[in-house]
């Protein structure tokens, strides 16, 4: 997979408490069309994976929504393109990757960016990187026990 640090939401940020990623892209710098679908046409995937794993003193989770607004800090009236189940922290183990999903098609506002939404916390620990990119890594392992 090759990342580009331009869609890149999240470089490892470290999240204990609800937040929005630490970059917003802004799909739309010249301000001439309020929405786009930036969806459409050939397909990119939305990425989240954990850097460091996740802790907390009881059961938390977390809710990992790809949001657009007209305001860098999805603070206006965001709309919600993407909603994760609630992952529990059990799950959030580094090295995991618990979102790879088609971006989908719909109107997108100016500003792109990610929330975090830490339930049942906070998290003492937990770092997470999240990104936009054209191809996925999707490796799979395979039982061994076959002779060529």
């Amino acid at each position: 997979m090759i990342l580009d640090k331009t869609n890149e939401f999240s470089d490892s940020q470290v999240v204990t408490a609800t937040a929005v990623s630490t970059n917003v892209i802004d799909l739309n710098p010249s301000n001439a069309n309020p929405v786009q679908d930036i969806g459409a046409g050939e397909p990119v995937w939305f990425v989240a994976q954990v850097d460091a794993s996740a802790a907390a003193a009881g059961a938390a989770t977390v809710v990992i929504t790809l949001e657009s607004d007209s305001d860098p800090a999805l603070a206006t009236a965001p709309t919600v393109h993407y909603t994760s189940a609630a992952i529990p922290v059990a799950q959030l183990t580094a090295g995991a990757e618990p979102i790879k999903v088609r971006l989908p098609a719909g109107a997108y506002k100016r500003y792109l960016g990610v929330r975090y939404t830490v339930g049942t916390g906070p998290l003492t620990a937990g770092a997470f990187s999240t990104f936009i990119t054209k191809d996925i890594q999707n490796k799979r392992q395979y039982k061994s026990g076959y002779s060529v």
